[in-house]
């Protein structure tokens, strides 16, 4: 296994947008960077900003698909073969899903959207505690939404993946924090300023209505920062025009 001075951080969905502001903002202050994804075309923002940010770091691309654990096993075993232990791992991947009523969806589309948002991001976390624990550091993100907190309507898959994926963020860190691994649930209670979503609202579209990828990843780096004696596992980001309920 190589080592690093450097700390590592792998990124579990590097893509366009905030998974390239968090490769960046990762990378800019001095960690070694890996992004994994199903395709390299679909981290090229992420390696470049990365790159850029930190041109004397390392950057790495691995490919794996979130929807299949041991694809994320074997992806993870790689970036540490080649980078050394992880030390922060940000799982920042969303499963495809339409939003419908109950009665619509089925079972099949429910196991797909767990099988991502869930059980992938549970194995990419015991893939990475082993090392973590033998430390006695290392720090796991998780991207999250409103879902997470609230069920819909037509919100059924969505929500129930998310509160999955919550619990589980509580459940790692009530078994390890102790031990120094520091695990947050951070629910993004906003759209992002994304292509996707400016294309969405078209001339309706105003940017301080939307949350700045850069300034979201700043707060994953604030969190990871963050002294043992004041750790948080819940955090809620929303620009400050949004209203909000919970």
């Amino acid at each position: 296994m190589s080592t690093s001075i450097k700390p590592v951080c792998a990124i579990v969905g590097a893509g366009e947008g905030l998974g390239a502001s968090l490769a960046r903002v990762f990378a800019a202050d001095g960690c070694d960077v890996a992004l994994l994804s199903r395709t390299a075309a679909g981290s090229a923002e992420a390696q470049t900003a990365a790159r850029q940010a930190n041109p004397s770091g390392r950057t790495l691309y691995v490919e794996a698909d979130a929807s299949k654990a041991e694809s994320l096993e074997a992806g993870l075993k790689s970036v540490a073969s080649q980078l050394g232990a992880v030390d922060i791992l940000i799982y920042n991947v969303r499963g495809s899903v339409s939003f419908k009523p109950p009665l619509e969806s089925s079972c099949d589309e429910l196991r797909e959207i767990l099988d991502v948002e869930v059980v992938g991001a549970f194995a990419a976390t015991r893939a990475v505690l082993p090392a973590m624990l033998e430390r006695g550091s290392g720090t796991i993100l998780y991207s999250s939404a409103t879902a997470a907190l609230r069920g819909s309507a037509n919100g059924l898959l969505y929500a129930t993946a998310k509160f999955g994926l919550r619990g589980m963020a509580q459940s790692v860190a009530k078994a390890y924090a102790a031990k120094g691994v520091h695990v947050a649930h951070l629910r993004l209670d906003c759209d992002l300023d994304v292509p996707i979503v400016r294309q969405m609202r078209g001339a309706s579209f105003k940017k301080e209505n939307t949350a700045q990828t850069d300034d979201v990843a700043q707060t994953y780096l604030w969190v990871h920062k963050q002294p043992r004696s004041a750790w948080s596992n819940e955090v809620e980001l929303r620009p400050y025009t949004e209203t909000w309920t919970i």
